[in-house]
């Protein structure tokens, strides 16, 4: 399904829409603006045509969350919305085990990715193979899986958690346990030992994996940053390292930078963690200061605007997210384990 070329009326409208939304603050060219516009007009029309939501994490880029995005979120607000859409189709502007995330929460609907090259070095770093052996190491200890992992290894989790509720998850599950498994972020798992006073390797059974964004962040510029910025808050990823996360102001997910943003009062902010969410910061909230000091994960900006008009025109069997019906009966329990702990509707 091919869609028609906006009119200039209804281009000059895209644009300025686009304008409105605080772009050109970003660095967008009226030419690029207007690039955008086409792109975004096209896309919002198709989305009508094919009852097709888009989701976009807060990393994309921002022609995509500002132009095209239904809601924007992270790993969890994604999640959980993908699990209440009643569209027919989603077309995922995120990395691949989001997509795949989608289509577990919604076996009926077809799930695009449009790029197909968005991976994650973190998802990448374990396997469900792993994971069994890890099990077999420690029997009886709960499989507590980061969401950034792949259908095969959710599937072989007792409950999955978000950089947002890992914390009262598994305060939750060591009121019932000596041991916990946390796979597979190690510089996260080593955070949390330290947060809930584990010992780790004993009480708290960590992964290899890491971020090849949040993994490049060095603590000792951390200093030096607040000469430069009196007052400065510094707000870090939990995918940091344990030595960065001590000497910052506050860590969390992006989704809990969001808000300390928005209730705080500081004179300037530096969001340490990959920097589409300093895009989205700086057009949220335009009167506040923003100091740099950001990383860009090359498989969040794979997505662009040209990739989700063509998998919305001529899909392709390569970009369907399709899992054995197994799978995704297993990875759902400890996905919806995730939503009833963090909901507080379950009690261990």
């Amino acid at each position: 399904m091919t869609s028609r070329e906006p009119s200039e009326k209804e281009l000059s409208a895209e644009t300025d829409r686009l304008f409105e939304h605080g772009l050109s603050d970003l660095g967008y060219t009226d030419q690029d603006l207007e690039r955008c516009a086409r792109l975004t007009w096209k896309i919002n029309s198709l989305k009508k045509s094919q009852q097709a939501v888009i989701p976009a994490h807060v990393y994309q880029r921002a022609e995509i969350i500002h132009g095209v995005a239904d809601f924007i979120g992270d790993s969890y607000k994604l999640s959980k919305l993908c699990s209440e859409t009643k569209a027919r189709k989603i077309v995922f502007c995120g990395v691949r085990f989001m997509a795949e995330t989608a289509k577990i929460l919604n076996p009926e609907k077809e799930v695009l990715l449009p790029a197909l090259e968005a991976g994650c070095s973190l998802s990448e770093s374990i396997t469900a193979a792993d994971v069994r052996q890890v099990k077999a190491k420690h029997p009886g200890a709960p499989v507590v899986t980061y969401i950034n992992t792949s259908a095969d290894v959710k599937a072989e989790s007792d409950v999955i958690v978000t950089s947002a509720n890992a914390p009262q998850i598994m305060k939750k599950l060591y009121a019932k346990h000596d041991k916990i498994v946390f796979l597979p972020d190690e510089m996260m798992g080593a955070n949390l030992a330290k947060a809930l006073d584990k010992k780790l390797g004993k009480e708290l059974i960590t992964w290899k994996g890491r971020c090849i964004v949040h993994d490049n962040f060095d603590a000792s510029s951390v200093a030096l940053y607040r000469k430069m910025y009196p007052g400065v808050k510094i707000l870090a990823h939990s995918e940091c390292s344990p030595g960065l996360v001590s000497v910052v102001d506050m860590i969390g997910g992006t989704g809990d930078m969001m808000k300390f943003v928005e209730k705080s009062k500081a004179p300037s902010y530096m969001l340490v963690t990959e920097c589409g969410l300093g895009d989205l910061a700086r057009t949220k909230f335009p009167g506040k200061v923003f100091v740099p000091m950001c990383r860009l994960c090359p498989y969040m900006k794979a997505t662009g605007l040209e990739q989700i008009l063509r998998v919305m025109e001529k899909p392709s069997p390569t970009h369907r997210i399709e899992l054995p019906a197994d799978i995704i009966a297993k990875a759902r329990k400890p996905i919806e384990r995730m939503f009833e702990l963090s909901e507080d509707t379950v009690k261990l």
